[in-house]
């Protein structure tokens, strides 16, 4: 079924919202204090141990101590630890061989990589985030097992041509850095398949070398400055997700069904005006977002409900300035803000896609909680 999702964006409920959770908060509080008393918790504890002793077979008399239940001591309890303990062990030596391979680092006291990551050359993987650093050096290319290089929320300006002699490599994130240009020489690296330079605010083309990615399947450039869909991405034959939201699109290109595998299009907050036709040739395409403040053409077709497609169309938020309960504005910066915008969008198109069908008014209501 084809549905039109209208979605209007009100972040004025933060204040609402800190209302409550302090309410909530205040609440379980009182309610933990009342059951600390309370002599109900005791007798609940004693008829789930009596349950617990008859499911699993073992005599409840073991347990007895002058006609009660003994919980102070538990030889189910203490037989159920040592099966855990085991499988805890057995767990730790799981990880113990996959971490073997697996590089994380994370705080802002890293300004920089340590010296003996360098040795480590065997490395498949690199989890890098929240922290201040800025460069990635070019001794990267010595990691021809890297497979994984997740690197969100750092503070990259540069990253070097060397990366693309990692042929291995399959997933590159480098969202929400700070990012003004993508090197050429990342084309080479031919295996990708997941692309993420969102939230870099400043990036406003992808080399055309880039064109060489054919098993790419996933790319987000949101919140950047993309004027338009950068014809390398339209080179990219195998690509099923794209998301170019919070840019500065005025039209999509008429070759843009040139993306025959494509599923997901996200479009939202750009100055679209009206959507080409070419995006009926979509075959695959099962959800489309955009911005509709500004839409004033587009093919009736992509609301037919005998389409799959699901159509959803965003309305942007008409109050610029989000305030607390006491009225003092909360200044969140640019990334931060587009971050928490993402996650949002991301927890709202999965709840999308599990449905069926959609109905056809939504509102979304997008609001930041400090907790």
């Amino acid at each position: 079924m084809g549905h039109k999702v209208v979605v209007f964006d009100i972040s004025v409920v933060r204040a609402l919202w800190e209302t409550r959770v302090k309410k909530h908060k205040a609440w379980q509080k009182k309610e933990a204090e009342r059951l600390e008393k309370s002599a109900l918790e005791k007798i609940k504890e004693e008829w789930n141990f009596v349950a617990e002793c008859r499911r699993k077979g073992i005599p409840q008399a073991v347990y007895c101590k002058n006609g009660f239940v003994d919980t102070s001591v538990r030889l189910l309890e203490k037989i159920e630890r040592n099966s855990l303990t085991r499988q805890s062990l057995l767990s730790k030596e799981r990880d113990k061989r996959s971490s073997a391979f697996v590089f994380e680092l994370s705080g802002e006291q890293w300004t920089e990589l340590p010296d003996s990551l360098k040795e480590q050359t065997h490395l498949k993987e690199w989890h890098i985030s929240n922290t201040l650093i800025q460069i990635i050096p070019t001794y990267i290319e010595l990691f021809q097992a890297m497979r994984i290089l997740d690197l969100p929320k750092n503070q990259i300006s540069h990253l070097p041509a060397e990366i693309g002699r990692l042929k291995n490599l399959r997933e590159l994130n480098v969202s929400f850095n700070h990012l003004k240009s993508i090197p050429p020489e990342l084309g080479g690296c031919e295996n990708l398949e997941k692309l993420d330079c969102s939230g870099n605010l400043e990036l406003t083309e992808l080399p055309f070398e880039l064109s060489n990615l054919k098993q790419v399947t996933f790319v987000d450039i949101a919140a950047n400055k993309f004027a338009s869909v950068p014809i390398c991405v339209l080179r990219m034959s195998n690509l099923q997700w794209l998301d170019i939201s919070n840019n500065s699109l005025t039209d999509l290109p008429q070759d843009i069904d040139r993306l025959e595998e494509l599923q997901t299009f996200i479009l939202y907050k750009n100055k679209l005006t009206y959507l080409p036709y070419a995006l009926l040739n979509l075959k695959k395409l099962t959800l489309l977002v955009v911005s509709g403040d500004h839409l004033v053409e587009l093919p009736t077709a992509l609301c037919d409900s005998s389409t799959p497609l699901k159509f959803v169309s965003l309305m942007d938020n008409p109050i610029d300035n989000t305030q607390c309960e006491d009225g003092v504005e909360v200044m969140e910066s640019e990334q931060d803000r587009q971050h928490f915008d993402k996650e949002f969008l991301k927890a709202y198109i999965e709840d999308l896609k599990e449905r069926e069908s959609v109905p056809s008014y939504t509102t979304k209501v997008s609001f930041s909680l400090q907790l």
